[in-house]
């Protein structure tokens, strides 16, 4: 089967969106849309379904095995990672393919998701000292380890947004971590943080927990750390 790849698009320095179409014919049943926008990336001329010239489709992508979350983007209205996107899974041959809409777009398939990472900053989500190992969620922690920050939980959740103080899902595994780890008399500040930027702010409408590329139970992680969000009350 041909699939038709329309892309929506934008020029760096650009306010100005557009859409292009593009033909791709899978060379096996596994090709994904991360093998599609790879393939036409090799192109001498790249051209639309139209045979107009077009400049190479800018993405950003690293591991292409589901590690890394560089290549999210909105396929066919759904917050997914590229590389996981199996073309033969799709019920239509033409595969919408568009940018996180939730951050600023760079260009083409590019956004700026340096909010995602400066709102772990705002968290202090690290550890300054050893690890207290008579406390821990052991398996929880580790689940939650599996976070790549890809940013697909923010795009659908209808309470974050870019400079808001809500700062989403994103910042709950590494919370659930460092929690596991810290010894508890430590936890006031990180707690405090919780509460103004992720308890305070999330409407509990689980948007996330279908959305995770990384099938992380999100509403697990926010049950567990409000527990001991009010046991430290």
């Amino acid at each position: 089967m041909k699939y038709i790849l329309k892309i929506r698009r934008r020029e760096r320095g650009s306010e100005t969106d557009y859409f292009q179409s593009f033909f791709y014919e899978p060379q096996s049943e596994s090709d994904t849309a991360a093998t599609a926008l790879e393939s036409l990336g090799k192109c001498d001329t790249l051209t639309d379904i139209n045979g107009e010239p077009a400049r190479k489709i800018e993405w950003e992508r690293s591991c292409l095995q589901q590690k890394c979350g560089a290549c999210a983007m909105v396929i066919n209205g759904r917050p997914q990672l590229a590389c996981a996107a199996v073309l033969a899974e799709f019920k239509s041959s033409e595969v919408l393919i568009e940018p996180l809409r939730k951050f600023p777009t760079v260009c083409d398939l590019i956004v700026d998701r340096t909010t995602l990472f400066e709102n772990l900053k705002i968290m202090k989500l690290w550890l300054n000292d050893d690890a207290d190992r008579r406390e821990k969620l052991q398996e929880l922690a580790y689940r939650s380890s599996e976070c790549i920050q890809c940013g697909c939980c923010l795009e659908v959740c209808p309470n974050f947004y870019v400079g808001g103080r809500f700062f989403g899902m994103s910042t709950v595994p590494i919370t659930t971590r460092l929690l596991s780890e810290m010894p508890k008399q430590k936890r006031k500040e990180i707690m405090k943080l919780y509460d103004r930027h992720t308890f305070a702010g999330c409407g509990k409408s689980l948007a996330c927990s279908n959305t995770c590329p990384k099938k992380i139970d999100t509403e697990e992680l926010l049950v567990n750390v409000n527990r001991l969000r009010r046991k430290e009350e």
